[in-house]
């Protein structure tokens, strides 16, 4: 319970803090923009570098990995189809698609994995699955769909290369893999710059919330109602399913899969969606939305499993 609370109270304040600064206007008219170009071209990368570079990557052959790869692609998948179904465009049913499946394994689910599982590195399959394959994945077919960079298709292909997300998060596995180690003066300046990317998301985040509409009556409504149907309670009940009656997962373990798919959908997808310049009001609002509906979820996961 206090692991639960305390993710969210951090969260909230930082949050607030944005909200104040755009309400003032403190950062000027550009400042979400900077912040958002900031984590997504600098902090983020130097984060996720240096994150995986030090990361054990037998983690991810784990029943537990396999558990959040098939959770996450069975709420993704529903949004991908309903999407292809209403024809909501590639751009809007793929941000929905990761605000449906992509949890919030760092700034948030680090603290709850510590105080409510009691190992903080429990969520580091979570964390590596994201960033090495949902990511690029994801960002990829962003660019590929014509709302990143321009170009002759041969170099569009190659976007997975050039995207500062997927080059930080495949060297950083690349690092791993050979086992090299990072000397300080390279990895100090580095993991001091990546300790901007969650703030620097967070702030663009309350950034964009003074004049916002209240969530779930806009445009997209339907889209964030689904997506938040999907992440606070498809996916951790797919994840259940998977863990107790596929994998055989009883006790800790189970817990430990339930609670980290039950997590809501993570801030940097507002990033994702600011930077693209594609469905910004639904990342906005599912993020909001998920990360409200998701305390009384996890609260009733750990009393129920715990």
């Amino acid at each position: 319970m206090q692991g639960v609370l305390s993710g969210f109270a951090v969260i909230a304040v930082v949050i607030g803090v944005g909200y104040l600064l755009g309400r003032r206007g403190s950062l000027g008219e550009q400042g979400r923009e900077v912040l958002t170009a900031l984590a997504f071209t600098v902090a983020g990368p130097a984060l996720l570098f240096t994150t995986l570079a030090k990361a054990d990557l037998s983690v991810l052959f784990s029943a537990r990995l396999l558990v959040t790869a098939l959770s996450t692609a069975a709420a993704c998948g529903v949004f991908v189809a309903v999407g292809a179904l209403r024809h909501w465009g590639v751009g809007r049913t793929t941000i929905g698609a990761l605000a449906s499946g992509y949890v919030n394994s760092g700034n948030l689910g680090i603290p709850i994995a510590a105080y409510v599982l009691g190992d903080a590195s429990l969520v580091a399959p979570v964390l590596l699955f994201q960033v090495v394959l949902v990511t690029p994945v994801a960002l990829t077919i962003l660019d590929l769909s014509g709302m990143g960079e321009k170009g002759p298709v041969w170099q569009r292909l190659l976007t997975p290369l050039r995207n500062p997300i997927a080059v930080g998060s495949l060297s950083g596995v690349v690092v791993s893999a050979a086992g090299w180690r990072i000397p300080g003066p390279v990895l100090e300046p580095l993991t001091l710059i990546g300790h901007m990317s969650v703030p620097a998301a967070l702030l663009a985040f309350g950034l964009s919330l003074p004049g916002s509409a209240p969530p779930g009556r806009g445009r997209d409504r339907h889209l964030v109602l689904l997506s938040v149907a999907l992440k606070a309670l498809g996916q951790p009940a797919a994840a259940w399913a998977l863990a107790r009656y596929v994998f055989g997962l009883h006790g800790a373990p189970l817990l430990d899969v339930v609670v980290t798919s039950a997590l809501p959908a993570a801030q940097n997808l507002f990033t994702y969606a600011s930077r693209y310049r594609v469905a910004e009001t639904l990342a906005r609002e599912s993020i909001l939305l998920s990360t409200v509906v998701s305390v009384p979820v996890l609260v009733g996961v750990a009393a129920v499993l715990g």
